[in-house]
């Protein structure tokens, strides 16, 4: 065992002896040209050695792991009795002399900073930053010792208990090493981003500095000058009165005193100074390969910095082989699935997608700069961006008239525009509709009968290319001109019955219940389901116990059987199941556990429906919204015909209504069919990685998902893996998850953020997009994860982003909030056909409403307020 490793000792393969902050330390001091104070590490070994002599420490451990999280009183009893303990602790005379010794090398009687290490501490899954103790100028080696044991009992406090409870991290797993280093007593302190930490642009580096030691900055005492830096200027500073300094006591620790009037709005360092430090951190950051954040001192005219670790919180930017400038937009906010995806389900999306993407943090991006350097790219690009998410088109807009990061094509340099024909007119003749969906249908089956069989190469072969034929249908000529000849319609409707009748948004009710549309279609059909289940007590008590225990897979549905009215309600749940149990939350990641694979998310939804629901709600819901329908047209058209020129009006308008009507529903049948083919390749797929989790290739079935499309092709055909490289990216999806992905990021790695730009909204309100109209009061139900929904009639749902999986919810509700979202994406199609008032982008509504508060959603006029 070993106790103390001096820093030289140290690499990044020490992490478990001498935690994140010992090996960033140890790194450090390699870098040619960084001064780091010497310094040595108390292992991980010491702390393991003391806490096992230690008698009580395993009972005490028991209670700690077993206390809720939230119950503050227990936790802060419980720590304290087990730091009391390691505090108090008789350290071993061995390890007493492995510390003075490396102390004497040193010089026992310098003062010296002693700082927790946890192994855990500062990786990029989990920054465990701030969570233990610092102590500094502390002199001699009793002193040093006692700290130690500080440090150790650290690992304790009740803060760092909580925390460890809350995310998962067992508290005998993270062990717990200490730094001793040698103080710097320096004139000016503080941190250094060398990425703009608001912004996130790699570009620019950040300064904070601040008078005497740096914990005056870190522990809020005092402001600090901020400096922004690029390319080796200063290009921002702010200049703060710094009142308190924190410097040694000369009795050992440190002292908070007052600076001297005439210092207080000193700067504390000069320009040069700055570019120097970013110079300085430059050269840390291409070491360990990624931005850093950077603890500093100046002594003198001498830079020595005490600490580095990753900035956890960036959004990576994808990976590109120039140094050109490129403008990216998140493919997520346009297909309604914000979270991470795992490789194989971004490389299964990127061959079914003819747009070139790129990855970042699990997501999928598009490269947007090409399009917006000539003025036509721009205004088309722009104008359909503005249509559908404003906070899209105005960061782009943003970039643009900045002026110096696109490159822009002047006009008569752009050379003619592209030769592609715009999509040709339709007639508005619903046989054309039915025909396109009765393809689909047809392939889909074809793809089930052919692929049974299939295994090995073959089964990866076949899949590659029926690819070309998912992309066919859903590329498909036709299937696009239905879809705009719809869109275009409701934009008709929508400006010309504004500008004639004064009337928002009109279309939102003309498209109320219009046929064909298969995801209102889905969630109109588990009504129908609660109407098989609600007769029968004991099938209603049976799924009440399942939602409660959270049932893995379909067993539960094979037990329903045994009940009375079990039977039909089996039958009616399998045949929901056989229609839409491809579908799931983010079903455009084929990695994603389908409704047939867990049939038991759609529980709640059900049981929802039985409550909530008198029998026969599927059939009367859609009438209703039909009747609604009818009457707005019937309306709308009466009050045309009595302005000038009013037939005309009248009629162009009918034919527009029609039009919707007749492709409306449409929209959503594209999607339904890939996401068809999806589940039955990702079925294919799963049997295959059956047999070689049986043949010792994979150690579990999911190791697949780990795999872009191509490796495991390969891996079929080899029979070979490499075990590692789905170790790294198992874990680089875990960091991924914690990530919330910008709309717009630039290749600098700056997130470009837009405003709506509107002053119509009363003070306080929420502002979002405006995409189904009305307006309605009533209890936010604030819902991340639809299998734990619990609604009521009348409630408002308030989550993230909603995809078709989502749908059952909607019958259920008064209204629809969402952070992400456009004028066509899912939530808003659907809202419009149901008839609920909604508003969706609405930046941070999962945090700024309160699950259970009452609020106003204002459809019509894109906004939402808060009302107690």
């Amino acid at each position: 065992m070993r106790y103390v490793m001096g820093f030289e000792q140290i690499d990044s393969a020490n992490v478990g002896n001498v935690g994140g902050k010992g090996v960033h330390l140890g790194e450090l001091s390699r870098i040619d040209g960084v001064r780091v104070p010497d310094g040595f590490c108390v292992t991980t070994d010491a702390f393991q050695r003391v806490v096992a002599e230690v008698p009580s420490i395993d009972a005490q451990l028991d209670l700690l792991s077993r206390v809720q999280p939230d119950d503050r009183a227990a936790i802060r009893a419980l720590s304290a009795d087990v730091r009391r303990v390691v505090e108090d602790v008789a350290m071993p005379g061995d390890l007493v002399a492995a510390i003075g010794e490396s102390l004497a090398r040193l010089g026992e009687q310098d003062a010296y900073a002693v700082r927790s290490s946890a192994t855990a501490e500062d990786l990029p899954s989990a920054s465990f930053a701030g969570q233990q103790d610092s102590y500094l100028n502390i002199v001699g080696l009793a002193e040093i010792l006692r700290h130690v044991r500080r440090c150790w009992a650290s690992l304790f406090t009740e803060r760092a208990v909580t925390y460890r409870r809350r995310n998962g991290f067992d508290h005998r797993k993270v062990r717990m090493a200490v730094v001793v280093q040698r103080m710097v007593f320096p004139d000016a302190a503080g941190i250094l981003f060398t990425a703009d930490p608001v912004t996130s642009n790699r570009k620019i580096a950040t300064v904070e500095a601040g008078w005497g030691l740096g914990e005056a900055l870190v522990s809020g005492l005092v402001s600090g000058d901020v400096y922004a830096v690029r390319d080796d200027q200063v290009v921002t500073r702010t200049i703060a009165t710094k009142p308190r300094i924190v410097r040694a006591s000369p009795g050992g620790g440190t002292q908070d005193a007052p600076v001297e009037p005439q210092r207080q709005t000193q700067p504390a360092l000069t320009d040069a100074q700055v570019v120097r430090l970013v110079r300085l951190g430059r050269r840390i950051e291409a070491y360990f390969g990624r931005p850093q954040d950077i603890e500093w001192c100046l002594a003198g005219d001498e830079f020595h910095i005490v600490q580095s670790r990753p900035i956890t919180t960036l959004f990576p930017v994808p990976a590109t082989d120039d140094q050109d400038n490129h403008l990216y937009v998140s493919v997520g906010h346009q297909q309604m699935m914000t979270d991470a995806m795992k490789p194989l389900g971004l490389s299964l999306w990127q061959l079914t997608t003819p747009r070139p993407m790129h990855e970042a943090g699990g997501r999928l991006f598009v490269d947007v700069a090409p399009v917006l350097a000539t003025s036509a790219g721009r205004a088309n690009l722009i104008g359909t961006l503005g249509r559908s998410d404003p906070l899209i088109r105005d960061a782009l807009q943003t970039v643009v008239d900045r002026g110096d990061f696109l490159r822009l094509i002047p006009d008569e340099d752009a050379g003619p525009a592209p030769a592609g024909d715009a999509p040709a007119p339709i007639e508005t003749d619903p046989a054309v509709v039915t025909e396109l969906i009765r393809n689909n249908q047809t392939s889909v089956a074809t793809l089930r009968r052919e692929i049974q069989g299939l295994s090995g190469p073959a089964l990866l072969d076949f899949i590659r290319t029926d690819i070309e034929e998912l992309r066919r249908l859903l590329f498909d000529r036709r299937g696009f001109q239905v879809i705009m000849a719809g869109m275009e319609a409701a934009w008709w409707l929508n400006d010309q019955l504004e500008a004639w009748l004064g009337e928002k948004n009109a279309a939102d009710v003309l498209t109320q219940s219009v046929p064909h549309n298969v995801t209102s279609e889905m969630g109109l059909a588990l009504l129908d389901v609660a109407d098989a289940v609600r007769p029968h007590a004991e099938v209603v008590a049976f799924l009440h116990r399942v939602a409660d225990e959270g049932r893995e897979g379909d067993g539960f549905l094979d037990e329903l059987a045994g009940l009375p009215g079990g039977r039909e309600a089996r039958d009616a749940i399998r045949g929901y199941l056989d229609e839409y149990g491809m579908r799931c939350t983010g079903e455009i990641d084929i990695t994603r556990t389908r409704w047939s694979e867990q049939p038991a998310t759609l529980v709640p939804s059900i049981l929802g429906n039985v409550r909530n629901f008198e029998p026969g709600a599927g059939k009367r819901r859609f009438e209703q919204g039909l009747q609604e329908s009818l009457r707005k047209e019937e309306e709308l058209l009466t009050r045309l015909r009595a302005l000038p020129d009013g037939e005309q009006k009248a009629d162009e308008t009918k034919r527009m209504i029609d039009r919707v009507r007749t492709f409306a529903g449409y929209r959503e049948y594209p999607k339904y069919g890939m996401v068809s083919r999806y589940f039955v390749y990702k079925q294919a797929l799963l049997r295959e990685a059956d047999r070689l989790v049986q043949a010792g290739v994979l150690r579990e079935k999911d190791d697949i998902f780990f795999l872009r499309f191509e490796e495991l092709r390969e891996v079929v055909r080899t029979g070979a893996v490499d075990a590692e490289l789905i170790l790294e990216r198992r874990e680089a999806f875990r960091s991924y998850e914690a990530l919330t992905p910008p709309r717009v990021l630039t290749s600098d790695g700056e997130v470009v953020t837009g405003r709506y730009l509107r002053d119509d909204a009363p003070p306080g309100a929420l502002v979002g997009l405006p995409v189904s109209a009305g307006t309605v009061e009533g209890r936010a139900r604030v819902i991340t994860d639809m299998a734990r929904a619990d609604l009521e009639a009348g409630d408002i749902l308030v989550t993230t982003y909603t995809d078709p999986s989502w749908t059952p919810l909607f019958v259920s509700v008064a209204g629809l909030v969402t952070e992400v979202g456009g004028l066509m994406t899912h939530g808003a199609v659907i809202a419009r056909e149901y008839g609920l008032p909604a508003v969706v982008g609405v930046e941070q509504a999962t945090r700024l409403i309160r699950d259970g508060q009452r609020i106003r959603v204002r459809g019509t006029d894109g906004y939402v307020q808060i009302l107690d």
